[in-house]
């Protein structure tokens, strides 16, 4: 009985031996894509980044789980408390997030976006279980998408235009505070770089490789709480976007107009069957059809007039002012002789149209 338990026993441990090297590998293999990926000259759209990047994800994503397996990490143990060799898998939820971000679907931006921030919230929380450094955890996304609720309904107070003395000391704080993060990572990246140095070359000892891994931890925590801030900031623009999207979407459309046709006027019916054989979706009418068609609506502006009556009735006058002169003249009116007489006169003596002045200036 104790020598089955013993032979278990080593097969466990003979398990422990042969998976530690293949999850180790899987690792280093997935940060070497990482750092390819990020330091490539090649478009980040490009088919050979792309695969690269999925590839990458799917090596941390499978070792995540095997560390998940493997319970490396527990809530009620300190920093000190874990191997050197482990600490390195401290990093695999911040490579994940980075490669995440390194995605270039515009589709799914808002998913990988919310993918890339979930990895990036866990690493930060391990780093707060092992008080890894002071910082101050960002909010979960309930907490900002109440705060975008508030807003919306008008709850939260708006900011004023121009910034009081108590915004101008804040933000002399925090541009201070970047200042010194700043020069605290570029100090960051010099100690980084002396170990990475002598962990590659195999010239470090257990203490070495423990700092360049505790390093590492510090120079993903400040990258993480970077990217979070910058991707809360992308996706209420993203939710923004979506917003007016579905908005316009959902837009009832104008109703449609019907377009007035115009019309033809031609001069005759042959014209008419002309232009309607070429024109077949435009009316058309003659002038006479036009005519008629006004008269009957009362439209012509002669309507109303007795103009025909008119007309009569001024070559009557006409006419029997011509036979009055003439039966004068028959009948031997001097009057009427005289007046002959002289108008025959005056047309030998002047031409015709002499005295017409209008339009001679």
């Amino acid at each position: 009985m104790a020598e089955t338990e013993k032979t278990s026993v080593a097969q466990q441990q003979q398990n422990a031996d042969t998976e530690s090297p293949k999850l180790s590998e899987m690792l280093d293999r997935g940060w070497r894509l990482y750092e390819e990926v990020d330091t490539t000259e090649e478009p980040l759209g490009s088919n050979s980044i792309q695969v690269k990047v999925k590839r990458g994800i799917r090596m941390l994503e499978e070792a995540s789980m095997m560390v998940a397996q493997l319970v490396l990490f527990s809530h009620n143990e300190e920093l000190e408390e874990i191997a050197t060799a482990d600490l390195k898998y401290l990093l695999l939820p911040a490579l994940l997030g980075a490669l995440c971000m390194k995605q270039t679907s515009r589709e799914k931006r808002l998913d990988i976006v919310q993918t890339s921030r979930a990895y990036f919230m866990d690493f930060l929380s391990r780093c707060k279980d092992y008080n890894v450094s002071q910082f101050e955890l960002p909010k979960s996304t309930n907490d900002s998408s109440a705060t975008d609720e508030a807003s919306e309904n008008g709850t939260s107070m708006a900011k004023p235009s121009i910034p009081c003395s108590s915004d101008l000391v804040s933000m002399a704080a925090q541009r201070q505070v970047k200042i010194e993060q700043y020069r605290k990572k570029k100090e960051l990246e010099a100690r980084l770089s002396d170990a990475k140095r002598a962990v590659e070359c195999g010239e470090a000892d257990e203490e070495v490789s423990r700092d360049f891994y505790l390093l590492n931890v510090q120079k993903w925590l400040a990258v993480c709480l970077e990217e979070v801030n910058s991707i809360d900031q992308e996706i209420e623009i993203l939710k923004r976007m979506g917003n007016l999207n579905h908005a316009a979407i959902e837009q009832p459309s104008r109703p449609t107009r019907t377009p007035s046709k115009p019309f033809i006027l031609t001069k005759n019916a042959l014209q008419a069957q002309v232009f309607g054989a070429g024109y077949p979706s435009l009316p058309t009418m003659t002038v006479d059809d036009w005519y008629e068609q006004h008269k009957q609506r009362g439209l012509l502006p002669d309507q109303g007039l007795p103009r025909s009556v008119a007309v009569e009735d001024d070559c009557d006058a006409k006419e029997c002012e011509e036979e009055e002169k003439e039966k004068k003249i028959e009948n031997d009116d001097e009057e009427a002789l005289q007046k002959a007489r002289d108008w025959n006169d005056w047309k030998d003596d002047h031409r015709r149209g002499y005295g017409n002045r209008h339009h001679m200036g």
